[in-house]
């Protein structure tokens, strides 16, 4: 994208169970709302063209989403947020606008906080179980795989977890995950899954998913 702007903003309460196709028409509308020009596509029907490099799943929350566009005109970098804020909805929040630093190829790995959550609290041995788990030299799930003939492929997680800690509490166990974000990128869901299936004593009632940043290949902040 040619003189590409990006905004940081957050995703949280009601708005993360908010689509991704949902979430891109929502900024459509609010940059409209705002009076914000930003370049459309081409086309019979054209429309604002506004892109998220890394989609975020339905229920997840986070605090560093990235969305591109391109301005046209109508607003400073420095008023984008505060009038795009006037307009979205409850839950999404506009932090900062910016112009592109690093390509979208740069985008190396992204930084989870997922919290394992227990009714009775956490099992004796859990926290060191799930350590133990991720510490292996090799761990393999099995996903569901559009490419795959059979609908399935096997991936091993390790290699894909770049930094991990674990960390238990009375009713909770937190894992702070650094994990890869593309080509390929891991969804921190098959660790859960890896865990329930390789340690069933430490299987939650209820699991927590958040994104705390986007990091480049020096796990530095991703601009």
């Amino acid at each position: 994208m040619r003189n590409s702007n990006r905004l940081r903003f957050t995703k949280a309460g009601r708005a993360k169970y908010i689509s991704h196709l949902d979430l891109m028409r929502t900024f459509q509308r609010a940059f409209l709302r705002a009076g914000i020009e930003i370049t459309h596509t081409e086309g019979f029907n054209p429309h604002a063209f506004v892109s998220i490099p890394l989609p975020l799943s339905v229920g997840f929350s986070s605090q560093c989403e990235v969305l591109e566009f391109e301005l046209r005109g109508g607003a400073e970098l420095s008023e984008v947020p505060g009038r795009m804020n006037a307009v979205l909805p409850e839950g999404i929040t506009v932090q900062k606008c910016y112009e592109a630093v690093q390509p979208v190829k740069a985008l190396t790995y992204v930084n989870y906080i997922v919290t394992l959550e227990y009714e009775n609290g956490a099992p004796f041995g859990a926290e060191t179980a799930i350590r133990d788990l991720l510490s292996r030299e090799s761990l393999v799930v099995v996903k569901k795989s559009k490419k795959a003939k059979s609908g399935q492929v096997e991936v091993d997680l390790i290699p894909l977890i770049a930094k991990f800690t674990v960390e238990g509490r009375r009713d909770t166990i937190a894992l702070d995950l650094i994990i890869r974000a593309q080509n390929p990128g891991l969804n921190p869901e098959l660790i859960v899954s890896a865990i329930r299936e390789h340690c069933p004593e430490a299987s939650p009632d209820y699991v927590a998913f958040h994104r705390k940043d986007v990091l480049d290949a020096q796990f530095q902040p991703w601009e």
